[in-house]
């Protein structure tokens, strides 16, 4: 990585705060995240490709209490994440919280999308995850402590329509996760790996994505707000002890849903799921993509996407998930929930 394309956004005061690396950090809950830890006055890595949401995210961390240092990385290369890892820790320290958000899409039929383009979707959703775990992982297992946090999504358990790169990314994630964490298990090392499940959320990715549908895309309601998420994540990077955090009664039902009917989802899917991921707007010719390069290298999208009137900033459920005897009720709520559906179905 050229050190040309890196800069200090603050200079780290004497203390010794939690270090914390955000990928992803640009935008959305990249960004809804690094700004929360910054709240707690951490010193906190802003890991991303585009230099204008990079330095805007940085101010925003800054202005809510933190310190913030800015690393152009694209994350699908092993190498820049090897070394912007190094750099972190020589210049704030070890890191305590790595959290993986890094991501890009292309919304498309599966025949729409070329072989190039589902190979940098993966390297950047799903590899990216890998590499920066690899990188961080060992200097956590040294210094006998750290968390990571995978930011995953309600899609990683459930495929939809018009995004077979991206669920096909959440996926790898969840397995990835799971694998890592019965190992960590097995060394007993207290090294901890989380990972959080989003449902739909308002964030600039919409506005950016690659797509080729005829109309915009859009979050499936109900749509959070990329501040629920973040509240999620510090929660989960505090509390690793839980395998996974759901975010949103919307999760929580989709999950169940898919466990207790898949095959019904799917025909519920088939029906619902291409037209509900598009507004009424014809997708402009001329709209950004960040598929190759970053749709916010001059132009700051900031945190939020297009969709603040019809989203919300609060979650019952993300407040029951703290508590393990409220979340199971939620979950059997939703089962039952669930099983009604079904039925509701099959008799139409």
């Amino acid at each position: 990585m050229s050190q040309g394309r890196h800069h200090r956004c603050e200079e780290p005061d004497a203390r010794n705060p939690q270090v914390v690396a955000v990928t992803g950090a640009s935008g959305g809950i990249g960004r809804a995240t690094a700004i929360a830890f910054g709240r707690r006055g951490a010193h906190v890595a802003l890991i991303a490709r585009g230099e204008k949401g990079l330095e805007a995210a940085a101010q925003e961390v800054r202005a809510a209490g933190g310190q913030a240092l800015c690393v152009q990385v694209d994350v699908a290369d092993a190498e820049q994440v090897e070394q912007a890892v190094a750099r972190i820790e020589h210049e704030l320290g070890p890191v305590d919280v790595w959290v993986n958000v890094a991501f890009t899409s292309v919304f498309s039929r599966f025949e729409g999308i070329t072989a190039k383009e589902f190979a940098r979707v993966t390297e950047v959703s799903y590899l990216g995850y890998v590499y920066a775990t690899k990188a961080v992982l060992p200097r956590m297992k040294e210094r006998g402590r750290g968390v990571i946090v995978q930011v995953g999504s309600a899609l990683a358990y459930r495929g939809i329509p018009l995004q077979t790169a991206y669920c096909g990314a959440k996926h790898a994630i969840q397995g990835f996760h799971e694998s890592l964490r019965c190992e960590l298990l097995h060394d007993k090392s207290p090294v901890k790996v989380t990972m959080v499940q989003m449902p739909a959320v308002n964030t600039p990715q919409f506005s950016w994505v690659l797509s080729r549908l005829p109309r915009r895309p859009q979050p499936v309601p109900p749509i959070y707000q990329p501040e629920v998420a973040a509240r999620m994540v510090v929660h989960a990077a505090d509390h690793p002890e839980r395998r996974e955090y759901w975010v949103g009664g919307s999760t929580v039902g989709t999950l169940a849903a898919n466990a207790v009917a898949p095959g019904l989802l799917d025909r519920y899917l088939a029906r619902t799921g291409v037209s509900s991921q598009q507004t009424d707007e014809t997708q402009p010719p001329d709209a950004p993509a960040n598929l190759w390069e970053p749709a916010d290298a001059s132009k700051d999208f900031g945190t939020h996407g297009r969709f603040d009137s019809r989203s919300t900033g609060r979650s019952v459920q993300t407040w029951a998930s703290r508590h393990h005897g409220l979340l199971g009720a939620s979950v059997a709520a939703a089962a039952a929930a669930a099983g009604a559906s079904s039925a509701l179905v099959r008799r139409r």
